[in-house]
């Protein structure tokens, strides 16, 4: 009898055992998950803000020409300056829509900046207006994969939150699936700067 419960005990203690390693891995996978989306998130806030610096470069090639609009240059200045507030916050639903809305708006007017460029040829043929064009098709193209990570990032993060049984210790531990990047109602696409 001593024999049978010192082997049950050993086997209790050995399952005790396998179920907190399993729960402290699943655990240690969540937060790996967890930031790797936040990295993602970073990326996506740095292309925003490479986005950002270069906004001056274009007000200032516009500023160059004569008979430029102001209200275009005010409405970009407005813009950037609502999205540069955003950049850098937290990583909520909430957040990622208002710096989706608002870098639409800036990509929308900086959109009709390079619609004024447009009509000045000589201006247009320039090497600096050149080079601008070529780091702002970049930064568009920056962003757009950075979204996409992490929106790649989120959907792995929500898998393996939704997952049968690493549900039952997301519940426990508090970890929630998490929403990326959706489009606007009636958007087909993201709005980023054309030339």
């Amino acid at each position: 009898m001593k024999r049978r419960s010192k082997y049950l005990g050993f086997v209790v203690a050995a399952i005790i055992i396998v179920i907190i390693l399993i729960v402290a891995g699943t655990y240690n996978s969540f937060i790996s998950k967890q930031e790797k989306v936040k990295l993602q998130w970073n990326e996506v806030q740095n292309a925003y803000q490479r986005r950002l610096d270069l906004i001056p470069n274009l007000v200032n090639v516009v500023k160059g020409i004569s008979g430029y609009e102001s209200s275009v240059l005010t409405d970009i200045a407005k813009a950037r300056s609502n999205a540069q507030a955003l950049v850098n916050s937290s990583l909520t639903t909430q957040n990622i829509q208002e710096q989706l809305t608002t870098q639409n708006n800036v990509a929308i007017a900086a959109n009709r900046v390079i619609a004024t460029i447009e009509k000045y040829p000589d201006l247009k043929g320039t090497q600096s207006y050149k080079d601008l064009q070529i780091q702002l098709e970049g930064t568009e193209r920056r962003i757009k994969v950075a979204r996409q990570d992490f929106n790649l990032a989120i959907a792995d993060y929500n898998q393996y939150v939704r997952s049968f049984p690493q549900n039952i210790i997301a519940n426990i531990f508090g970890f929630h699936a998490k929403e990326g990047f959706r489009a606007d109602e009636g958007s087909e696409n993201v709005k980023e700067i054309k030339f």
